[in-house]
């Protein structure tokens, strides 16, 4: 009973992930409405930033207790298809419909992009052996940090107009299944030389924030992009 569940710990906490990508999806539906001292697209942040650290975590489960298995795989590519999938898409959906003044922009459905490239990229990812300690093109959380950003970007300027924005939902979805060799944002271990990039990137993430507020996280993955390519002989 106990060996069960100590290998069911890393599951569950893929499922608290899948949850808090699914109310992150409900959340972006009321976009604007004041639901307690936030509206409801901050909530929604707060969501699938909750499922970024489930992501991170039960992976560290898993490690700690020896408890990889087949089914964790699996199901850690769906849980992640929601919460850094559909989650930031129905919120780019919902940013479009806003600033369009409508319900059902047909502007809004390009954000569907990114689910439907998320996923070719997730099972790209379960089946490339290539992947195990980089990355070939931009990984699905990193891609949903970057559509909070942009989002709070338009919240804090201002509308870039449905084209720019259309172009540049397209642009940052391909990259999801580009070829671009990408090193991994995962410590292994806490040694500067070996993690000089990281910590450039935590850096920059802090500075990026604590000068543009949720807007750093955009400029943050842009810059994990370009380190990336700069330094893509070196992965």
């Amino acid at each position: 009973m106990l060996t069960r569940i100590k290998n069911n710990i890393p599951n569950t906490i893929t499922c608290l992930n899948l949850l808090s990508g699914a109310v992150a999806c409900i959340l972006a539906f009321h976009y604007s409405e004041q639901l307690g001292a936030l509206q409801g697209y901050q909530w929604a942040f707060i969501c699938i930033g909750a499922a970024t650290i489930f992501d991170f975590f039960d992976g560290a489960a898993a490690r700690l207790l020896h408890a990889y298995s087949a089914l964790g795989k699996e199901l850690d590519s769906l849980a992640d298809s929601v919460s850094f999938g559909l989650a930031p898409a129905m919120l780019m959906f919902n940013t479009i419909n806003e600033y369009n003044g409508t319900d059902f922009s047909p502007w809004a459905f390009i954000a569907l992009f990114i689910p439907i490239i998320g996923a070719l990229r997730l099972a790209k990812f379960n089946i490339d052996d290539r992947q195990t300690t980089s990355f070939i093109g931009l990984p699905i959380p990193a891609c949903a940090i970057f559509w909070i950003g942009t989002i709070g970007w338009i919240q804090s300027h201002t509308y870039p107009g449905n084209v720019a924005l259309a172009v540049i939902i397209v642009v940052m979805s391909l990259m999801m299944v580009s070829r671009m060799r990408m090193f991994s944002l995962k410590f292994k271990n806490f040694n500067f030389k070996e993690n000089f990039r990281r910590y450039a990137i935590l850096a920059a993430a802090i500075l990026f924030v604590a000068t543009e507020g949720i807007a750093g996280f955009a400029w943050t993955i842009l810059l994990y992009i370009l380190i990336s390519a700069v330094g893509r002989k070196d992965i």
